[in-house]
Protein backbone atom coordinates (compact mmCIF):
# COMPACT_ATOMS: atom_id res chain seq x y z
CA UNK A 1 0.00 0.00 0.00
CA UNK A 2 1.21 3.47 -0.78
CA UNK A 3 0.95 6.45 1.45
CA UNK A 4 -1.19 8.23 -1.18
CA UNK A 5 -4.42 6.38 -0.32
CA UNK A 6 -4.31 7.00 3.42
CA UNK A 7 -4.95 10.79 3.40
CA UNK A 8 -7.99 10.30 1.16
CA UNK A 9 -9.40 7.77 3.62
CA UNK A 10 -8.71 10.12 6.54
CA UNK A 11 -10.65 12.87 4.77
CA UNK A 12 -13.51 10.51 4.21
CA UNK A 13 -13.44 9.35 7.84
CA UNK A 14 -13.41 12.96 9.05
CA UNK A 15 -16.36 13.82 6.81
CA UNK A 16 -18.32 10.83 8.12
CA UNK A 17 -17.39 11.67 11.74
CA UNK A 18 -18.41 15.30 11.27
CA UNK A 19 -21.70 14.26 9.65
CA UNK A 20 -22.50 11.84 12.47
CA UNK A 21 -21.58 14.45 15.11
CA UNK A 22 -23.66 17.13 13.38
CA UNK A 23 -26.59 14.71 13.14
CA UNK A 24 -26.32 13.84 16.83
CA UNK A 25 -26.19 17.52 17.84
CA UNK A 26 -29.19 18.25 15.59
CA UNK A 27 -31.21 15.39 17.12
CA UNK A 28 -30.28 16.53 20.64
CA UNK A 29 -31.44 20.06 19.77
CA UNK A 30 -34.72 18.70 18.41
CA UNK A 31 -35.31 16.74 21.61
CA UNK A 32 -34.94 19.92 23.69
CA UNK A 33 -37.16 21.89 21.30
CA UNK A 34 -39.88 19.21 21.12
CA UNK A 35 -41.68 20.15 24.35
CA UNK A 36 -41.88 23.93 23.72
CA UNK A 37 -42.82 23.33 20.08
CA UNK A 38 -45.55 20.88 21.10
CA UNK A 39 -46.88 23.34 23.70
CA UNK A 40 -46.91 26.14 21.11
CA UNK A 41 -48.75 23.87 18.66
CA UNK A 42 -51.36 22.92 21.29
CA UNK A 43 -51.83 26.53 22.36
CA UNK A 44 -52.29 27.71 18.78
CA UNK A 45 -54.68 24.97 17.72
CA UNK A 46 -56.46 23.91 20.91
CA UNK A 47 -55.14 20.38 20.34
CA UNK A 48 -55.66 18.11 23.32
CA UNK A 49 -58.13 20.51 24.89
CA UNK A 50 -55.57 23.27 25.37
CA UNK A 51 -57.33 26.59 25.91
CA UNK A 52 -56.39 29.85 24.22
CA UNK A 53 -55.00 32.92 25.97
CA UNK A 54 -56.65 36.25 25.12
CA UNK A 55 -55.67 39.78 26.10
CA UNK A 56 -59.14 41.31 25.75
CA UNK A 57 -62.77 40.31 25.47
CA UNK A 58 -64.40 40.04 22.06
CA UNK A 59 -66.27 43.06 20.72
CA UNK A 60 -69.39 41.11 19.69
CA UNK A 61 -71.50 38.37 21.17
CA UNK A 62 -72.68 35.35 19.31
CA UNK A 63 -76.02 33.59 19.53
CA UNK A 64 -75.29 30.18 21.05
CA UNK A 65 -75.41 29.43 24.75
CA UNK A 66 -73.31 26.56 26.05
CA UNK A 67 -73.03 25.11 29.52
CA UNK A 68 -69.52 25.30 31.01
CA UNK A 69 -68.76 22.86 33.83
CA UNK A 70 -65.80 23.29 36.22
CA UNK A 71 -63.85 20.26 37.40
CA UNK A 72 -60.99 20.36 39.94
CA UNK A 73 -58.53 17.68 40.97
CA UNK A 74 -55.58 17.62 43.36
CA UNK A 75 -52.46 15.56 42.64
CA UNK A 76 -51.49 12.97 45.23
CA UNK A 77 -49.47 14.43 48.07
CA UNK A 78 -50.65 18.03 47.72
CA UNK A 79 -52.54 18.99 50.92
CA UNK A 80 -54.82 21.49 49.18
CA UNK A 81 -58.44 21.74 48.19
CA UNK A 82 -59.73 23.66 45.18
CA UNK A 83 -63.41 24.29 44.52
CA UNK A 84 -65.25 26.52 42.05
CA UNK A 85 -67.81 29.00 43.42
CA UNK A 86 -70.31 27.43 41.06
CA UNK A 87 -70.11 24.02 39.40
CA UNK A 88 -71.58 25.21 36.08
CA UNK A 89 -72.39 28.38 34.14
CA UNK A 90 -74.43 29.03 31.02
CA UNK A 91 -72.26 31.12 28.71
CA UNK A 92 -73.29 32.95 25.54
CA UNK A 93 -70.56 32.97 22.92
CA UNK A 94 -68.61 36.22 23.09
CA UNK A 95 -69.77 36.91 26.66
CA UNK A 96 -67.02 37.42 29.23
CA UNK A 97 -67.53 35.45 32.43
CA UNK A 98 -65.66 35.37 35.72
CA UNK A 99 -65.72 32.42 38.08
CA UNK A 100 -63.83 32.24 41.38
CA UNK A 101 -62.04 29.18 42.71
CA UNK A 102 -61.41 28.80 46.44
CA UNK A 103 -58.06 27.24 47.27
CA UNK A 104 -57.08 26.09 50.75
CA UNK A 105 -53.75 24.80 52.07
CA UNK A 106 -54.63 22.30 54.81
CA UNK A 107 -51.00 21.66 55.78
CA UNK A 108 -48.89 23.19 58.54
CA UNK A 109 -46.36 24.65 56.12
CA UNK A 110 -46.32 26.94 53.10
CA UNK A 111 -46.80 25.10 49.81
CA UNK A 112 -46.56 26.22 46.20
CA UNK A 113 -48.54 24.66 43.39
CA UNK A 114 -49.10 24.94 39.68
CA UNK A 115 -52.30 24.13 37.83
CA UNK A 116 -52.49 22.01 34.72
CA UNK A 117 -55.65 22.50 32.69
CA UNK A 118 -57.60 21.49 29.63
CA UNK A 119 -61.11 21.50 28.25
CA UNK A 120 -63.34 18.76 26.92
CA UNK A 121 -64.41 18.01 24.32
CA UNK A 122 -60.96 18.57 22.84
CA UNK A 123 -62.16 20.56 19.82
CA UNK A 124 -63.56 23.24 22.14
CA UNK A 125 -60.02 24.20 23.20
CA UNK A 126 -59.59 26.30 20.07
CA UNK A 127 -62.58 28.44 21.12
CA UNK A 128 -62.15 28.61 24.91
CA UNK A 129 -60.26 31.86 25.65
CA UNK A 130 -58.85 32.76 29.07
CA UNK A 131 -58.14 36.42 29.75
CA UNK A 132 -56.97 35.86 33.32
CA UNK A 133 -56.29 32.66 35.23
CA UNK A 134 -54.45 31.42 38.31
CA UNK A 135 -53.13 28.67 36.04
CA UNK A 136 -50.83 31.13 34.25
CA UNK A 137 -48.34 31.12 37.14
CA UNK A 138 -47.24 29.28 40.26
CA UNK A 139 -49.40 29.93 43.34
CA UNK A 140 -48.28 29.84 46.97
CA UNK A 141 -50.40 29.45 50.07
CA UNK A 142 -49.11 29.73 53.61
CA UNK A 143 -50.02 27.11 56.22
CA UNK A 144 -53.80 27.08 56.66
CA UNK A 145 -54.28 29.93 54.15
CA UNK A 146 -57.35 30.20 51.94
CA UNK A 147 -57.47 32.31 48.77
CA UNK A 148 -59.99 33.04 46.04
CA UNK A 149 -58.63 33.08 42.51
CA UNK A 150 -60.58 34.36 39.48
CA UNK A 151 -60.72 32.87 36.03
CA UNK A 152 -61.93 35.29 33.36
CA UNK A 153 -62.88 33.66 30.07
CA UNK A 154 -65.13 33.69 27.03
CA UNK A 155 -66.16 31.32 24.27
CA UNK A 156 -65.14 32.61 20.84
CA UNK A 157 -68.22 33.28 18.67
CA UNK A 158 -66.30 31.65 15.79
CA UNK A 159 -67.29 28.28 17.29
CA UNK A 160 -70.75 28.85 15.82
CA UNK A 161 -69.29 28.40 12.32
CA UNK A 162 -67.22 25.30 13.13
CA UNK A 163 -68.83 22.01 12.11
CA UNK A 164 -67.06 20.07 14.89
CA UNK A 165 -68.79 22.28 17.48
CA UNK A 166 -72.29 22.07 15.96
CA UNK A 167 -73.56 19.45 18.43
CA UNK A 168 -71.50 20.48 21.45
CA UNK A 169 -73.73 21.79 24.22
CA UNK A 170 -71.44 21.28 27.24
CA UNK A 171 -67.79 22.14 27.82
CA UNK A 172 -65.79 21.07 30.86
CA UNK A 173 -62.87 23.17 32.09
CA UNK A 174 -60.72 20.89 34.20
CA UNK A 175 -57.84 21.77 36.55
CA UNK A 176 -55.28 19.57 38.27
CA UNK A 177 -53.14 21.17 40.98
CA UNK A 178 -49.60 19.82 41.32
CA UNK A 179 -47.11 20.60 44.08
CA UNK A 180 -44.17 22.68 42.88
CA UNK A 181 -40.81 23.58 44.40
CA UNK A 182 -41.53 24.66 47.99
CA UNK A 183 -38.00 25.94 48.61
CA UNK A 184 -38.56 29.15 46.63
CA UNK A 185 -38.93 32.46 48.42
CA UNK A 186 -42.55 33.38 49.20
CA UNK A 187 -44.26 35.54 46.63
CA UNK A 188 -45.44 38.96 47.76
CA UNK A 189 -48.81 38.37 46.16
CA UNK A 190 -50.62 35.84 43.99
CA UNK A 191 -50.30 36.54 40.31
CA UNK A 192 -53.19 36.07 37.98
Amino acid sequence: MTGGGIPANRSRYRAVALSVTAGAVFMLGLSYAAVPLYRAFCAATGYGGTTQVAKTAPSMRGERILNVRFDTNIAAGLPWSLTPETPTLDVQTGETKTVFFKAHNASTQAVSAIAGYNVAPEQSGAFFNKISCFCFSEQRLEAGETAEWPVVFYLDPALEKDATMAHVENITLSYVLYASDVTRAPADEHKF
